[in-house]
């Protein structure tokens, strides 16, 4: 197809929607350790057809061979995460990733992934969780999160936490924000069900 001469950006814009339908949504549901992300993401792939590709997957894969935040360990994570989610946008997979949002720190990663899935037609959906410190420390304390590598000590969650900025929102991005201290893991669920609905008009 010719591209009609223009301002680049809104020819390649024009370009894009002449050839790509939206083939796959990525829905990113971010906030700090023992927000609920994992458990809010189970909810919403039961009630959707969203495959979960959660943050601790790619940690324990790696981490079975190399030592936990190891030069290796974090490029082969990183690697991991871009290759499964690029694959999963290629074949129109709609898809549910969490992750621990380090602000700044994390910026380039979501800025790079942003690229990879929607030059692939794909379209990135951002949910921030949070609730309060209080409600954080119990469930930091929770035997459930014993499955996967969490965090389970508090006073290793205040010095994570003290150190860098996990509750912000990603500034440069459109997030929905839940709080997760108010609503139950399905509530929650539900309202990232209803603003995915609210994006495109379709039911699920």
């Amino acid at each position: 197809m010719r591209i009609p001469l223009g301002p680049l950006n809104i020819q390649i814009k024009k370009y894009r929607s002449a050839i790509f339908v939206v083939s796959m949504k990525l829905v990113l549901i971010y906030g700090p350790p023992g927000v609920g992300k994992l458990t809010v993401a189970s909810k919403l792939a039961k009630m959707t057809d969203y495959k979960l590709f959660h943050n601790h997957l790619s940690i324990e894969f790696v981490k079975s061979i190399f030592e936990f935040g190891s030069k290796t360990f974090n490029r082969l994570v990183i690697k991991f995460r871009y290759e499964m989610l690029e694959n999963a946008a290629k074949d129109g997979i709609n898809t549910i990733f969490t992750l621990v949002y380090r602000k700044d720190y994390d910026d380039k990663y979501i800025r790079k992934l942003t690229r990879i899935i929607e030059s692939h037609g794909g379209e990135m959906v951002f949910v921030r969780l949070y609730c309060s410190d209080k409600k954080l420390l119990e469930r930091i304390k929770s035997r459930n999160r014993s499955k996967y590598s969490k965090i389970k000590n508090p006073e290793k969650f205040k010095e994570l936490i003290s150190k860098n900025d996990l509750k912000s929102a990603i500034s440069f991005v459109k997030s929905l924000a839940i709080d997760t201290g108010r609503h139950t893991p399905e509530e929650s669920a539900r309202k990232i069900k209803e603003y995915i609905r609210s994006m495109d008009g379709k039911s699920y």
